[in-house]
This record gives C-alpha cells, sequence and structure tokens, in this order.
C-alpha cells in the first residue's frame, strides 16, 4: 500500500466511523446494531476499507474480532480524525448561530469545588456568550472522552509525571489529601487519633480504578493497616458528603472540598505518601479551542491563590 491509495477518494469518513464502532463494540454485529445499518454493509466497509489499506484490520473469531497490529495503529489514527471532526462541527455550528463558541470541560472531585468555578465565573465574565459544559465521572471514563473530542480538557488530581496514552498534562497546584469527619464526631474528641484506630468507624472509599483509592491503599500498606472492612466505595461528592454530615464515616477528601464546610472536620491523621497534585489533562494530538484556551488560562490564574506548602 502506498500513501496515496489514503488520498485518491477511495477512502470514505464512513469507513473511519465504521472502524471506530467496530473496535468499540467488539462485534460486527453489535457495530451495526449501533450505527443503525445491517451487518452486511458493515461487513462490505470493513471489506473495502482493508482492500484499500492492504492489510486485514481486525482478526475474527467465535466471540466477535479483535484489532490486528495493522487494526490498532489504525483505529487511533481513525479516533483521532473523528474526534477533530466533532470538535470543527460543534465550532462552525455556534459560528453559525453567533456564539462565540463553547467548552467542555470534565471534572473529578480534585478542583471541582473552588478552582473550576472561580475559573467558569470568570471567564463568564469576561465571555458571557460562551458556553461552558461541564461533565463530572471518573477519570478512565474522562480519558475516553478526551480522546473522541467530547471533553476539551479536563480538571482534576494527576496521577503522575507522565499523563496517559495521547494526552498532555499540567500541573496548576498541589493540594493536601486529608481525612475528614462531621463536625461533633467522637474521632474530634481524641488528642492523636492513629490510622489503625480509626479502623472501628465506618469509612467511605473511592471506587477502585481510581487514583485516589489507589494511593489510599498505599499509604494503608505503608503504615501496616489493612483498609476498612466497613465500608462504602462511592465517587459522588453529593452522596459522599451527605454521609459524612449525617453519619460516623470517615473519608479521605482533597483539603479544599472540606475546607470552607462548616459541617465538616479534619481529623489530624496524616495520610503523607498520597500525592497530591491537580492540574489539567488535554489531548496531545489536537489543539486547543479558542473557548478551551481561554478557560485553561483563568484555571491558570486562579490556581495561583491555591497553592500550598509541603507538608
Amino acid at each position: 500500500m502506498t500513501v496515496d491509495r489514503l488520498l485518491d477518494g477511495r477512502l470514505k469518513l464512513r469507513h473511519l466511523t465504521l472502524v471506530a464502532a467496530i473496535a468499540d463494540q467488539g462485534s460486527i454485529m453489535r457495530a451495526a446494531e449501533t450505527l443503525h445499518i445491517t451487518q452486511p454493509v458493515v461487513t462490505r466497509g470493513l471489506h473495502e476499507l482493508e482492500a484499500i489499506l492492504g492489510v486485514p484490520l481486525f482478526d475474527r473469531g467465535p466471540r466477535g474480532v479483535t484489532p490486528t497490529i495493522y487494526g490498532e495503529s489504525f483505529i487511533e489514527h481513525a479516533y483521532a480524525m473523528l474526534a477533530q471532526l466533532r470538535q470543527a462541527g460543534r465550532q462552525i455550528e455556534l459560528l453559525a448561530q453567533g456564539e462565540i463558541g463553547s467548552v467542555t470541560v470534565g471534572t473529578h472531585l480534585a478542583g471541582s469545588n473552588l478552582l473550576l468555578p472561580r475559573a467558569i465565573a470568570a471567564l463568564k465574565a469576561e465571555h458571557p456568550r460562551l458556553t461552558v459544559v461541564v461533565r463530572e465521572a471518573t477519570p478512565d471514563v474522562l480519558h475516553t472522552a478526551l480522546l473522541a473530542g467530547e471533553v476539551d480538557l479536563t480538571v482534576g488530581r494527576l496521577t503522575s509525571a507522565t499523563p496517559p496514552p495521547r494526552l498532555t498534562q499540567e500541573q496548576l497546584y498541589l493540594e493536601p489529601i486529608q481525612l475528614v469527619a462531621r463536625v461533633g464526631h467522637p474521632v474530634h474528641e481524641r488528642a492523636e487519633t492513629s490510622l489503625e484506630q480509626l479502623l472501628g468507624y465506618p469509612w467511605v472509599f473511592p471506587v477502585e480504578q481510581t487514583a485516589l483509592r489507589a494511593e489510599l491503599e498505599e499509604s494503608f500498606l505503608y503504615q501496616g493497616v489493612p483498609i476498612p472492612d466497613n465500608r462504602v466505595e462511592c465517587t459522588s461528592i453529593l452522596t459522599l458528603r451527605q454521609l459524612l454530615v449525617s453519619t460516623d464515616v470517615i473519608a479521605a477528601l482533597p483539603m479544599l472540598i472540606a475546607e470552607d464546610d462548616d459541617k465538616l472536620a479534619f481529623i489530624e491523621t496524616p495520610l503523607k505518601s498520597i500525592r497530591r497534585s491537580v492540574g489539567v489533562l488535554r489531548p496531545a494530538d489536537r489543539p486547543c479551542s479558542p473557548a478551551a484556551r481561554a478557560l485553561l488560562e483563568h484555571l491558570r490564574r486562579e490556581a495561583h491563590g491555591l497553592r500550598f506548602e509541603e507538608p
């Protein structure tokens, strides 16, 4: 295959949509259902694309299809191209309506209660006709949305110095993670409380596959303490807060989440092994839209006032 064969007019947008749907669903039949077309149409389109490329994109099996080494490479580029087209379509639609634009920002706990609202308020004061869409989800869901072009950037905790594949990250500030309980909780009557002593109370833990969950488990392991058996696993800040203020549960939260809540108080039990980097993730393979750049600038400005010294 030569590169010219991809540019001679035979490769269509529908081929990119088909291969992305097959990759997402893991099945030609389910891809057809998702696209509201028949299975033979999907099969024919896949054969056309494989003929253009000159290589097989999927291995067929009794339980569906899996990408070949060629498929994995092409699917990654197909996702990127479809994401760019979605972004272009949104911008053109907004321009046609006389709007400045829109920005979709994802968030998960850290930065959601202070940094992001302040940045959005400053952005709207400057650009009142700009639309801001906020999506709350777990980090893995937000990463997928970033790569698909459904989210422009995310604000939250950065899990390592190296960003996930095809994403770039920028640290905005460092925020301590602290244990909290309701005001009046029996734990506040103690002068000092070890992590092991706190196991006698119920806990709210983040769900598995989140950074804070992994770091909490590392902190417990570091101190030789098992994670609590009596726990609720939750990522909804509204549910988590209601449990905190209405029961005797203990939870680990970013400092700014609890600092201004007069119904919550910090527990003086350190969690020194937990990383606390808060920042922005965005796609590495496409530039920010003007609206996303404007929000990012306001996030940087607001973050200057939210910096903590290392303990």
